[in-house]
């Protein structure tokens, strides 16, 4: 077995801002797909990344 060496991606902390809705639809979904809301938006940009033409 090789060995396991763990990794810790390098992060960078940014703030956002969005409207009222915006926010209760990203918590709601968020919620119910039992991820954090910071997890459910890396998530939406990097599919909207991934799939730009």
């Amino acid at each position: 077995m090789k060995n396991f060496k763990p990794i810790k991606p390098e992060k960078t902390v940014v703030s956002i801002r969005l409207d009222s809705d915006t926010l209760k639809t990203v918590d709601e979904i968020a919620f119910k797909t039992d991820i954090s809301r910071n997890e459910f938006i890396v998530q939406c940009i990097d599919y909207a990344l991934k799939n730009m033409n």
